[in-house]
């Protein structure tokens, strides 16, 4: 992926947006194997449960925007699942007037799309929810070390009796990092 980004954004420099935190280990190996000028920033997109009007639910709260006003902007996340928070944040980096603008992830999960979003680049398409290692959580925030993408069975969320499981390592790859 770094090579055809590299290709395809050849003689310019590329300001890549990560959004945190998930797309933190796949972002910095991205960003290494990018051959371009390359200028990072970050955002993040956070959920709250809020009380509004005595009545529990769940909002989205997202970190200001850079300014890249006629910039070449590649926007990364880890994992497109719904497409909310990757059109979201394509909408509101397109309001700043970006020369281009470009999505990159790491997995794609076409089947729980909720939007219309592609990504320009992605290294793997898979149906499995419960994916962990390489910078992605579980829900108690583990694994996020594991140096490959791992998917977990039910006993391993906790929906069985098994403890101190480990993550199975995904062999189904579409395209590296590099």
């Amino acid at each position: 992926m770094g090579r055809e980004i590299s290709r395809d954004f050849a003689g310019r420099t590329v300001d890549l947006v990560a959004i945190m935190d998930n797309s933190f280990v796949f972002a910095a190996d991205l960003v290494r194997h990018i051959k371009c000028p390359v200028v990072c920033h970050f955002v993040r997109a956070e959920i709250r449960d809020v009380n509004v009007g005595g009545y529990e639910r769940k909002e989205i709260f997202f970190s200001p925007e850079p300014v890249l006003r006629e910039r070449d902007v590649l926007l990364v996340d880890a994992v497109l699942h719904s497409g909310v928070t990757l059109d979201f944040w394509a909408k509101r980096l397109l309001d700043s007037r970006p020369k281009s603008l470009r999505t990159a992830v790491l997995i794609d999960k076409p089947q729980e799309r909720k939007v219309d979003f592609q990504p320009d680049y992605f290294c793997f398409q898979t149906a499995s929810n419960y994916l962990v290692g390489y910078g992605l959580p579980e829900r108690r925030g583990l694994y996020r070390n594991l140096p490959f993408v791992g998917a977990l069975s039910g006993a391993q969320r906790g929906e069985g009796k098994s403890t101190g499981a480990r993550a199975k390592k995904s062999r189904r790859k579409k395209r590296s990092v590099r």
